[in-house]
């Protein structure tokens, strides 16, 4: 392979890589503000000038190709002159409001000019003054004072989104970015384009002012709005959840998310729909109270007059013990609904498939299809006298088939919010979100990945403080166990199902989401070999899925 030097050290590369796409890839960050790795290369920031031997002119690290032999220095004094001068260059007419600013504690331009400006300016004269707090479209802000014209909003929307919205208008420091007439930056992917700006100047109207980044604790996660699963960070302070943001994959969703997944798919954890603990008849009772009630029910019945339905809302563990507990009753089908929405799709990210695990409850062994006929058609049929539903509210299924699933005479309803059913349910047992809980999800295509809790819960808690530290040590995460915000009764899936398998005689001894994920791994041959540590913050295929495979789905 050819070779080039970087600041006297050797560094292989392929052919066609450009100076900064090498630096990078061996962990040396060479300053930019307009280069993105997925974005095509506009070379107008200037901020990446590196000297290379034998070439007259500094040149611009992000467009220069890399040849064999070519020796570059990123902190010579001609260099750091140059980087210097670009940075008082940007900064001239930029508005020192970093204490307002969402960016801020984010921010490459503040950044870079604690690294890598003179701190002092010699421009004495009164600032250009743009215009501030201009709506682009119905979820993006932008401050036209703090724009530096990178072009990675207007790259990114015409090349990623495929919406070609936005462009520069204007020259010189007069120059400002605008959408096209008669357009409204207003497509499914537009909230990247707050991520990828290197300063404040779009802001997302969901976040805006919330809070200072620096006061949230960040936790790995995935989306749970459709069954892409795009891989995110989960931001939180004072117990509740003020944003989502992409976290990079390229098996799955690349360094980008849809604003849907963003915006609308955690708003019901903090929710005032939430159910906060176990009810009966509509009064409050305890978890214990609640899980020798659920089998104490259904001991009354016969297999045949009981209807287990899953879910593919629900994690990998929670459907394997919810069918194991119907197998315990004698039933061997276990149903789950399809949340299909036909046309609701992309070829960049946004799956017609609503749900995060539906290939996952299939794989486990629940029954589902895509048009829900066959579900309704036994809801409906009256032969069953009691219902066990797994965390889905079912209310996209046709308002007969709720009606007759309200008529049962036994239902229970393992839910996190409020619904439909749950008002009209014998016993709710409150679940936890995705946000509360160790779990797993299998995406569509065969990629199973891990949620971790971001916000606790009140037995969380309880389960925390006695745990051993070893085990703490192995599962806590980066949230704020004593944070402010409101606490829900609420257990995982796996958890309130466990103790129903051991009030009716399983003898169980699970103590985490692990151990229930280690069985299933153990019976499920297609889980075969996984385990959390092997499936990381990154993922792993399901043993009937190679990667060719997974990218024609």
């Amino acid at each position: 392979m050819p070779k080039l030097i970087i600041d006297g050290k050797e560094i292989e590369f392929e052919n066609g890589q450009t100076i900064i796409e090498v630096a990078k890839k061996d962990g040396l960050e060479i300053p930019h503000f307009c280069w993105h790795p997925s974005l095509s290369i506009s070379g107008n920031c200037r901020v990446c000038l590196v000297e290379v031997e034998k070439m007259p002119k500094l040149v611009i690290a992000c467009s220069t190709i890399a040849a064999d032999g070519m020796v570059v220095n990123t902190q010579s004094e001609k260099t750091l002159n140059a980087r210097n001068a670009v940075m008082e260059f940007l900064l001239i007419n930029h508005p020192l409001d970093c204490p307002i600013c969402d960016e801020a504690g984010e921010c490459k331009l503040q950044d870079y000019a604690y690294k890598h400006s003179a701190g002092e300016s010699r421009f004495v004269e009164t600032k250009n003054h743009k215009d501030k707090r201009i709506q682009l479209g119905p979820r993006i802000m932008f401050d036209q004072e703090r724009c530096i014209s990178c072009s990675r909003c207007i790259r990114f929307s015409d090349e990623i989104a495929k919406e070609n919205q936005l462009t520069f208008v204007q020259r010189g420091d007069h120059v400002t970015i605008r959408t096209f007439p008669g357009e409204e930056f207003d497509n499914p992917y537009t909230l990247n384009t707050v991520d990828i700006c290197p300063v404040g100047a779009l802001t997302s109207n969901d976040f805006r002012f919330q809070t200072r980044v620096w006061e949230l604790s960040s936790t790995e996660s995935i989306c749970v709005g459709c069954s892409r699963g795009c891989n995110t960070e989960v931001w939180v302070r004072d117990n509740e959840i003020k944003r989502l943001t992409p976290r990079e994959n390229f098996d799955v969703n690349s360094y980008w998310m849809c604003d849907h997944g963003r915006v609308n798919t955690w708003k019901n954890v903090n929710a005032d729909t939430r159910i906060d603990g176990c009810l009966k008849d509509g009064e409050k009772i305890s978890w214990e109270d609640a899980i020798k009630s659920v089998s104490d029910g259904l001991t009354q019945y016969q297999p045949e007059e009981i209807l287990f339905i899953g879910s593919a809302f629900a994690s990998n563990e929670d459907n394997f013990l919810f069918k194991k507990l119907a197998e315990k009753k004698g039933v061997h089908e276990v149903y789950f609904a399809s949340a299909i929405k036909p046309g609701d799709a992309d070829d960049i990210l946004i799956q017609e498939d609503k749900t995060p695990n539906s290939l996952g409850a299939s794989k486990i062994g629940l029954t589902g299809s895509n048009d829900n006929k066959s579900l309704s058609k036994k809801i409906s049929d009256g032969k069953y006298k009691a219902a066990f539903i797994l965390e889905d509210d079912l209310t996209r299924l046709e308002e007969d088939v709720i009606k007759s699933l309200q008529n049962i005479e036994f239902l229970i309803v393992q839910a996190t919010n409020e619904n439909q059913l749950t008002k009209e349910a014998n016993l709710v047992l409150a679940a936890s979100t995705f946000a509360e809980k160790h779990a797993t999800y299998t995406n569509f295509l065969g990629m199973v990945q891990r949620v971790k809790p971001a916000v606790t819960s009140a037995n969380m808690d309880r389960a925390l403080d006695s745990m051993s530290k070893s085990r703490w040590d192995k599962f806590a995460t980066t949230f704020d166990r004593w944070g402010r915000g409101k606490k829900y009764d609420s257990k995982p899936g796996w958890s309130i199902l466990s103790g129903i398998l051991n009030e009716m005689g399983e003898e169980k001894n699970y103590q985490m989401a692990e151990d229930v994920f280690d069985e299933l791994a153990k019976e499920i041959s297609d889980f075969n070999g996984m385990n959390y540590d092997t499936i990381g913050s990154g993922g792993a295929l399901l043993k009937s899925f190679t990667k060719q495979e997974a990218e024609t789905v």
